[in-house]
């Protein structure tokens, strides 16, 4: 787990938080209370900022990166799957981006919407709130559903709690 200052930017990562052994935070890059980062993430805000919301997950191999004039923001208790991109957009709360799905620059994903896995939201592209946003490119198709709804919260708090248990484990090493 590396925090890396970048030209003068430095991480700003709240002592809750869980970075796994093998991620990188680099650069202007703000983490808050509870979020986790996984084996392999990279959290880039090199040159412009990066914000993740509360009790936010991103899972193994994902890139969130914020290139010149396209800042990160996401939003609370939101999962980025493995293998997944955030480049220069903006991730509501309560959102799940779907294993290896491509969210890219000034797009919008809404708060309760869910990217499917393999889907590509393309710059500038907006997916509205509490949408099932699947394809290449990725379209809503629907209301997310509450069952899909009920999933995603199970999800989330399995991955808080797994977080909390790994955190310990490697603060024992």
């Amino acid at each position: 787990m590396s925090k890396v200052e970048f030209e003068g930017r430095r991480p700003k990562v709240d002592a809750s938080v869980f970075l796994a052994p093998g991620s990188w935070v680099i650069g202007d890059v703000t983490l808050r209370e509870g979020v986790n980062v996984w084996t392999g993430a990279v959290i880039r805000g090199d040159d412009d900022t990066v914000v993740i919301g509360a009790r936010t997950t991103v899972l193994e191999n994902c890139v969130v990166e914020a290139p010149t004039g396209s800042p990160v923001v996401v939003g609370d208790d939101t999962i980025i799957s493995h293998g997944a991109i955030v480049h220069g957009a903006r991730v509501g709360s309560r959102v799940l981006i779907g294993i290896g799905a491509i969210v890219l620059d000034g797009a919008e994903v809404g708060d309760g919407a869910i990217v499917g896995s393999g889907a590509l939201v393309p710059p500038r592209a907006v997916i509205p709130p509490n949408q099932l946003a699947l394809g290449v490119p990725a379209k809503p198709v629907r209301e997310v559903r509450d069952a899909e709804r009920a999933m995603v919260a199970r999800e989330h708090e399995r991955t808080l709690t797994k977080a909390e248990k790994y955190k310990a484990i490697y603060e024992e090493l």
